[in-house]
């Protein structure tokens, strides 16, 4: 789908995001370490009928007015599940964390991919795999329970039809291949297409740490790449209709996923590394192999990912005063409100410290555009996986104040918003057709045969 920086129409239709509902790197994400069975969640994920109410017979415009275009925003990674699991109900206001559906819709966020993530270094094996299912089922409760506010969405058009009733739209992406439970290669395709039947419409090949699939970007091996069980899931994720995340992988596992995928993939909350020298980002030719393939590189907000010489500042603090942060381990239970306190002590400590702020996050937005185009870019924030975002950006409910930031920069708010991504999404079940550059001819990436 293209868009245009201005387009004239008498039926013009636009959903601004404030007033559509809303709607890890999860170093440490949740910090309850319970293990959650899943219950009667097996049942395939059945999109919803509902169709929009018609509307009232537009007014024409005055002569020469311009159209704003149609907004959606879409992030595609919030960590909020290992919260929503632990008892937050998010369809309300919560203390402490980065998301609610209120504080969404404050922020003009439509909707949000929510993160199926299970900590390896938690649970394993059986134990993982009922976590996996137990998340998916925090995440469709919330949609089963408020239906007025929520709506599953697995589909650009639900996403479209939740935007238009003024619900948030409720997406779910699984971090990581670790969340299978098992290195068997005919149950881990199984399981693959059970999570998205439960309504999963993408996968991280990995997370922070190898595992059957592939290699990470900070694993064991980083030099290594897929594995032959994973060049399978990739083409079962292609054949399904499911995205194939590329944030987190090693530089090699990306190549292979390159080589291999027919659809348009995305990095769901990866930054540029010319920017930030920290192998969990992008390279310059990986985004542009990502935008020649037709996805998009969803611009991560973790402070320590954006900005690598505050990254080493900040540890040094850390690390002088061990002591003083050790004492904030026990007094917060949860890790995005101990992120905070730690984040608050850190600049008590230095002053001087200063941290990145909206200009630093809108420098990696402009460069992910300068190599890609304007449809190369998208919103990867990761809130409630990071302990600490830019000053101007402290949870969901300031999202606007990146918006001006991104527009002040001569960046396009819509496709970045959501438009790119859900062309991404669209791009899974039709076939692929490239994106169009602002002037309207195709870009140089080469169509794909879609199966």
């Amino acid at each position: 789908m293209m868009f245009t920086r201005r387009r004239r129409a008498l039926g013009p239709l636009l959903i601004m995001a404030a007033t559509s509902v809303l709607g890890c790197d999860c170093e440490g994400a949740s910090s309850t370490a319970t293990s959650s069975t899943a219950t009667n969640v097996t049942e395939t994920f059945s999109p919803s009928d509902e169709t929009a109410v018609p509307e009232e017979p537009p007014t024409p415009p005055e002569d020469g007015a311009e159209i704003p275009e149609e907004v959606i925003a879409i992030d595609t990674h919030v960590d909020t599940p290992q919260r929503m699991l632990d008892g937050d109900d998010i369809a309300s206001r919560v203390e402490g964390g980065h998301l609610d559906l209120p504080r969404m819709r404050e922020g003009g966020l439509s909707g949000a991919f929510f993160s199926i993530f299970v900590n390896p270094n938690k649970y394993e094996g059986e134990v993982a795999w009922q976590r996996a299912l137990a998340l998916t089922a925090a995440v469709r409760k919330l949609t089963e329970d408020h239906p007025d506010v929520a709506t599953l969405c697995t589909t650009a058009d639900e996403v479209k039809a939740a935007a238009r009733a003024g619900r948030a739209a409720i997406l779910m992406g699984v971090e990581g291949a670790q969340a299978f439970g098992t290195d068997d290669p005919e149950l881990t395709l199984s399981r693959l297409r059970e999570l998205y039947a439960l309504g999963n419409r993408y996968l991280t090949i990995t997370w922070s740490t190898d595992n059957p699939l592939g290699h990470s970007s900070t694993g064991d091996h980083p030099n290594r790449g897929l594995t032959p069980l994973g060049r399978r899931v990739v083409r079962e994720m292609n054949r399904l209709g499911m995205i194939v995340d590329v944030s987190h992988v090693s530089d090699q596992t990306f190549s292979d996923i390159m080589d291999i995928t027919e659809r348009p993939v995305f990095a769901s909350h990866s930054s540029a590394r010319a920017l930030a020298d920290h192998p969990r980002n992008m390279t310059d030719a990986m985004i542009r192999r990502v935008a020649a393939n037709g996805g998009a590189v969803c611009v991560n907000y973790y402070s320590q990912f954006i900005d690598t010489s505050y990254r080493r500042r900040r540890r040094q603090v850390e690390r002088q005063h061990r002591d003083e942060f050790a004492a904030l381990d026990d007094a917060h239970e949860n890790w995005v409100d101990r992120g905070a306190a730690k984040f608050r002590l850190a600049n008590e400590l230095s002053p001087s410290l200063a941290p990145p702020n909206l200009e630093t996050l809108t420098a990696h937005f402009r460069h992910v555009v300068s190599l890609g185009g304007m449809n190369a870019a998208c919103l990867g924030s990761d809130f409630d996986g990071v302990p600490e975002l830019p000053l101007g950006l402290s949870d969901v409910s300031e999202l606007g104040n990146l918006r001006t930031a991104l527009e002040a920069a001569d960046l396009r708010w819509a496709p970045i918003a959501g438009g790119n991504v859900l062309r991404v999404l669209d791009a899974q079940t039709t076939r692929a057709q490239r994106p169009e550059t602002e002037t309207g001819s195709p870009s140089d990436a080469p169509e794909t045969t879609m199966r």
